[in-house]
């Protein structure tokens, strides 16, 4: 009997694999690959493994043969990627939306302001901004916001602050500094969670058509890194684009409320 069990580990060892995945910081702060995880292990006898950081970062570790996958949210930069092939088979699966966040006591500055009027008076009053700074696709669409919107990046300004920290580090970093931030709205969920539905800063700007966050998947290429495991890579990827997996990103919620739209089948570029 001990044979035979000891037998079946080891097959199941031998067909075992370790997909390893770069990501973003909102993907994991959120709670979402922990709550995939343990489905996608279950149906595939594989172990799934992150590392999450900032989109430039995600795609540096891609690029530098050290992930399989990546899961990440900057569309431009992603296609960039593909182009130079170190990717293949980007497949969107999902977006939230960007919000612009800030203290309590500078709400009321902005009411009745539009997205451009807010980031104006956050210039004109130099108003405590923080950056994420790291390169992440939350810094690139904050980044792109100031130079369409104000004509210019505020970088050398003293008021404008880079954390170079993740998401919700740098969330913190604002309630810290009483300031202002743009985040994606599924890792300010997580953070009204954490503060018991009950946080200092405030959604101040949100559903302008310019905050749309998008999120996709893309397997290294292995014609760049010979050693990636791409068969597995490409599972993975039928796997969460699944109507079946994508039902549960859909219904994936904090305090009862949705962080993710899924639009693999819908989104047009």
């Amino acid at each position: 009997m001990k044979k035979l069990l000891f037998l079946c580990v080891l097959i199941f060892n031998i067909h075992a694999a370790e997909l390893k995945m770069a990501t973003t910081t909102s993907t994991d702060n959120t709670g979402l690959l922990d709550a995939l995880k343990p489905l996608y292990e279950k149906e595939s006898g594989n172990t799934l493994k992150w590392v999450a950081v900032g989109t430039g970062a995600a795609l540096k570790l891609a690029q530098d043969c050290n992930a399989d996958v990546v899961f990440v949210h900057s569309p431009k930069v992603e296609k960039e990627f593909v182009a130079k092939g170190f990717g293949i088979d980007r497949t969107p699966l999902m977006y939230n939306d960007f919000i612009l966040i800030a203290d309590k006591s500078l709400a009321p500055l902005f009411k009745n302001k539009n997205l451009k009027e807010s980031l104006e008076l956050i210039k004109d009053k130099q108003l405590t901004f923080i950056s994420r700074g790291d390169k992440s696709g939350t810094d690139n669409k904050e980044k792109s916001l100031w130079k369409n919107l104000t004509g210019e990046i505020p970088e050398k300004q003293a008021w404008y602050q880079q954390s170079g920290q993740g998401m919700l580090a740098s969330i913190m970093i604002a309630v810290e500094k009483k300031g202002i931030i743009l985040t994606d709205r599924g890792t300010y969920i997580k953070y009204e969670a954490n503060e018991k539905n009950n946080p200092s800063l405030v959604i101040v700007n949100e559903g302008d058509n310019n905050l749309k966050n998008f999120y996709s998947i893309i397997a290294v290429n292995p014609k760049h890194c010979k050693n990636v495991n791409y068969k597995e890579a490409k599972k993975f990827i039928k796997w969460i684009s699944s109507d079946k997996t994508l039902k549960f990103i859909g219904d994936f919620k904090l305090l009862n409320k949705p962080l993710f739209i899924v639009d693999a089948k819908t989104r047009k570029e």
